[in-house]
């Protein structure tokens, strides 16, 4: 295998029976993301997600490095599920994505393996150039545990040809957007009387973007769902927060029975005006312009507006690790590492999608600055913010979920929901 980069001692440590990685190694690789059925391995002509990150896993195969990446099918909805049951039964993959809300519950169990620092500057990858967010979200009990990719949040998507319909676009050609939770009932209600149209529409019944929406509104009053060992979901500002999003629902400017693809067609059908979404719709939904037919003709990215005290968003990343297993396998963690360094090496190909970038000097870079929208969402990163780790977060989440939406697809009360909710998360707790 034709590695530029050479390990140090802690990873020559782990060569007892190997002198180096021989040629033709295969790493079994894990991702999210969706699929891509037209993935090449020229990156700067792949558009979205799935598409981004696939083109840049296959150019790393087409390089003369003797190595090949084998990406295995997994689906977004039940990805964690396939990756618990890979561990447990012994075949996980080599490389695999996660979130960092994620990580304390696999580092916890053991999972994952610890990455030197050492060892990840002789692969290339130098952790000085990570921002202090994305070091954190690798680290769990003062060790790294991954290698960031991204920070990703939630963003309003906006259709201004119907907000210009209903006057709320100004004269430099911005969206005007509420500052309120009263102020946003007052524009949805703007938006329908001028056009017909919802005001907002987001995944609802399906993934957690309203759980996101209300963590957003949560942290906008100083509140959160737990800090700590202690859950705190059953209280005013939580009741504020999701009595804010159900009066949309009872007002008819928002569908809580869209899933996350019904949302997004919706969206980009024309038939509402700002749709609730993450950063890695932004270079799908700016290519959409270009398309004569689509609805979709005027495309604008705002940060999560300030409905309450504080401005604040929910926000994620996206890491790489290997599991513990490799530590046995010398020749696959040399490998894993080079493609690992690969990945870094393409943070701002990456961050075409949408997402923010990791590493300063690229953020510092023209290329970075000048892609498309980035200017409408740049205070993001500062209002970035996400829930204190904790190893069972997946369950913490899943139960939001399924309370909120009683509220909105069920109609369960609201304190009742709260009380449940909080409840059954100090058990997880």
């Amino acid at each position: 295998m034709k590695l530029t980069k050479t390990l140090t001692a802690s990873a020559l440590a782990l060569c007892v029976t190997a002198t180096g990685a021989q040629a033709d190694t295969e790493l079994e690789l894990a991702r999210f993301f969706g699929d891509c059925d037209n993935a090449g391995t020229d990156v700067s002509t792949a558009v979205g997600e799935a598409c981004i990150i696939q083109t840049i896993i296959n150019a790393y195969s087409a390089e003369d490095n003797g190595v090949t990446i084998e990406t295995l099918p997994t689906d977004w909805g039940n990805y964690y599920d396939q990756l618990k049951a890979m561990y447990a039964g012994n075949s996980a993959p080599d490389v695999h994505v996660m979130h960092k809300s994620s990580v304390a519950e696999f580092a916890s169990l053991g999972a994952l393996l610890p990455l030197p620092e050492a060892d990840l500057r002789a692969a290339g990858i130098n952790p000085d150039d990570w921002v202090d967010r994305a070091r954190d979200a690798v680290t769990y009990d003062g060790q790294l545990y991954a290698v960031p990719m991204d920070m990703h949040a939630n963003l309003w998507h906006i259709n201004l040809d119907i907000l210009d319909q209903a006057g709320l676009v100004n004269d430099a050609g911005e969206p005007i957007l509420p500052t309120s939770a009263d102020e946003l009932m007052a524009h949805a209600k703007q938006v329908k009387d001028a056009t017909g149209k919802d005001y907002l529409t987001a995944d609802f019944a399906q993934f957690p973007i309203g759980v996101r929406m209300v963590l957003a509104m949560l942290w906008q009053q100083n509140s959160n769902v737990f800090d700590g060992d202690t859950a705190t979901v059953n209280t005013p500002e939580a009741k504020q927060a999701v009595e804010t999003i159900v009066g949309l629902f009872d007002a008819g400017y928002a569908d809580p029975n869209l899933n996350y693809s019904d949302s997004q067609q919706a969206f980009l059908a024309g038939e509402a005006a700002i749709q609730i979404n993450g950063t890695w719709m932004v270079d799908f939904y700016d290519s959409e312009t270009a398309n004569a037919d689509s609805a979709l003709q005027s495309y604008y990215v705002a940060d999560y507006p300030q409905l309450f005290d504080q401005p604040a968003t929910w926000a994620d990343s996206h890491i790489w690790a290997l599991p513990v297993t490799l530590k046995n396998d010398p020749e696959k963690y040399e490998a894993a590492l080079d493609f690992l360094a690969w990945l870094n090496d393409h943070n701002v190909d990456w961050a075409r999608t949408g997402h923010l970038a990791i590493r300063q000097s690229v953020l510092d870079s023209a290329e970075y600055q000048n892609l498309a929208h980035r200017d409408e969402y740049n205070n993001t990163v500062n209002i970035a913010r996400d829930n204190p780790p904790a190893v069972r977060y997946s369950a913490i989440q899943d139960v939001l979920n399924r309370e909120l939406q009683s509220v909105w697809l069920q109609g369960k009360d609201i304190e009742k929901a709260l009380s449940d909710a909080e409840r059954e998360i100090n058990r997880l707790l």
